[in-house]
């Protein structure tokens, strides 16, 4: 097992480390960030790498989490690749920054190794950021592409597609992940290194960045948040909202696991979804055809396949690691055809598969 991450190697590392490395060769220009448990690797992996002497990316630990997001606004505003990580609180943080970014129709990337709250709560594992992720944590009508990966190849895989779904349709991405995956160490075979675009190319596929550089295009463009005319702002609106359409028309992503003869469903994303898979070996061995639909797109949710199926089973089991808050869109799927149970934990814990394995057999009790 090699540990020196070229092409095609093996390399054992964790999550957090998975993000950096995978930023560095995505040919990434710049992190701002601020350390918090349990995210902290992020940033020094970055350090340890030192990309700034290999790449020239920037990596600056800010004075805050205020400072890193609008940082990364600042960074985005030019057509550069930039992203910030943080956790539960300082994510919370950044929210105000995030609206911008999304209101200034701008590329980039934020990670979120979530912990357990409310409040500085604690520097356990949750998923008790879905609501703020998904439904906008910011103010006003926006949102988030939103990627929850369950393993550290994940972690790594979708750095790349963060940042390319970002640029594709210049919105700000997320990585949603609870701190199981982030701090837990597997195998991942890493990405190739990809040079940094020059400035020649950023003015080429960022047309509309910031730049200052009016003599090679003839203009300076101008980012904005601010719009005093109410009709000016509605029609913005509208190109956000249409922008969105689009993403919930051609960015869905899932992953199913023996739902092709399940009578149960379980819906579950993250770590949840490995426990679950867990869970399902021992109900099939019982004789209970359950199966698993993983929501990869938190936003844009699945929401028509978990209808299909809901046309299948006779109920389905929503396991997470929060009082119950991705079981609100998977009812708005199933429009009531079946019963939708929560099965969670909160605080920090991790249910097990047996705690899974029960709540199923209670869900099949009351049907």
């Amino acid at each position: 097992m090699s540990n020196n991450g070229t092409k095609g190697d093996v390399v054992l590392m964790k999550g957090n480390e998975a993000i950096a490395h995978a930023a560095v060769r995505y040919g990434c220009d710049g992190y701002f960030g601020y350390p918090i448990t349990p995210q902290s690797e992020v940033l020094e992996t970055l350090e340890a790498l030192m990309p700034w002497e290999t790449t020239g990316m920037v990596v600056l630990q800010a004075e805050s989490e205020l400072a890193s997001i609008n940082m990364v606004y600042a960074g985005a505003a030019t057509g550069k690749a930039v992203f910030t990580s943080s956790s539960s609180p300082g994510i919370s943080l950044m929210q105000e920054g995030i609206s911008y970014i999304a209101a200034g129709e701008l590329p980039a990337l934020i990670v979120n190794v979530m912990r357990g709250g409310p409040g500085l709560g604690t520097i356990h594992p949750s998923q008790s950021d879905y609501f703020q992720a998904t439904k906008g944590g910011g103010h006003g009508d926006y949102h988030l592409i939103v990627l929850a990966p369950k393993s550290v190849q994940e972690m790594a895989d979708f750095v790349g597609l963060g940042f390319d779904l970002a640029f594709k349709y210049r919105t700000p991405a997320m990585i949603l992940v609870d701190g199981m995956v982030g701090q837990m160490m597997e195998k991942v075979v890493l990405p190739p290194q990809r040079p940094r675009r020059t400035d020649e190319e950023v003015l080429e596929q960022c047309p509309w960045a910031a730049t200052g550089d009016a003599d090679k295009r003839g203009r300076n463009n101008i980012i904005t948040t601010l719009e005093l005319d109410s009709h000016v702002m509605e029609k913005n609106n509208e190109r956000f909202q249409e922008t969105y359409r689009r993403i919930e028309a051609n960015e869905v992503r899932y992953e199913e696991y023996m739902t092709d003869d399940a009578e149960w469903l379980m819906v579950a994303f993250g770590s949840m979804a490995r426990i679950s898979q867990a869970a399902i070996h021992t109900a099939r061995e019982a004789g209970i055809k359950v199966g698993l639909l993983r929501p990869i797109t938190l936003w844009p949710f699945p929401y028509e396949r978990i209808s299909e199926l809901s046309r299948q089973v006779k109920g389905i089991l929503v396991p997470e690691m929060n009082a119950g808050q991705m079981i609100e869109d998977v009812r708005l799927a199933t429009e009531g055809r079946v019963p939708v149970k929560h099965c969670g934990r909160m605080g920090g814990i991790i249910p097990s598969p047996s705690e899974v394995l029960t709540a199923l057999n209670s869900l099949i009790e009351v049907k």
